[in-house]
């Protein structure tokens, strides 16, 4: 299949199922607010676990984190992985805000999906990101799949 580029989400009458990342820590990472084909939004409040200093700075760690989940649900393959990530932090965020990323996949070529990740605080833009997710075809921790291999010699 050769690549091509997504149409922003459309709004969708059936609800799409969650195929990813099940177990995480929706107090760290966030949770879920909408989900359609190749855009998700999640919403993450900051807690005093967050914080990396005694006036409340949260480490940048956590925005990325629900920036990186709101990606992951965007992509929503059970294999989705994060390959590289180019990111601003564009304002500092605090204990007790509320973020929500919003994340849309903008182009998918084979495995490789492109998706533009923006976290908001209050309206506030306080985070933006162009994120390439990977859809390997097996669990990242699984070996990899034998090659099959010609019958010189190779073994089948």
């Amino acid at each position: 299949m050769g690549a091509h580029a997504l149409k922003p989400a459309a709004v969708c009458c059936a609800p799409v199922e969650v195929k990813t990342h099940h177990t995480i820590d929706a107090g760290l990472c966030g949770r879920p607010t909408e989900l359609s084909p190749g855009h998700a939004t999640v919403e993450l409040t900051c807690t005093e676990i967050m914080r990396a200093d005694a006036r409340g700075l949260v480490h940048g760690g956590f925005v990325f984190g629900v920036a990186d989940y709101a990606a992951m649900l965007a992509v929503n393959e059970p294999t989705v992985v994060l390959g590289h990530a180019d990111v601003k932090f564009l304002a500092p965020v605090t204990t007790g805000q509320a973020l929500v990323a919003s994340a849309e996949v903008t182009h998918v070529d084979g495995v490789k999906r492109r998706v533009r990740v923006r976290a908001r605080s209050g309206g506030k833009l306080v985070f933006m990101g162009e994120f390439l997710c990977i859809v390997p075809s097996h669990h990242i921790l699984d070996p990899k799949p034998a090659k099959a291999t010609d019958s010189e010699g190779g073994s089948a």
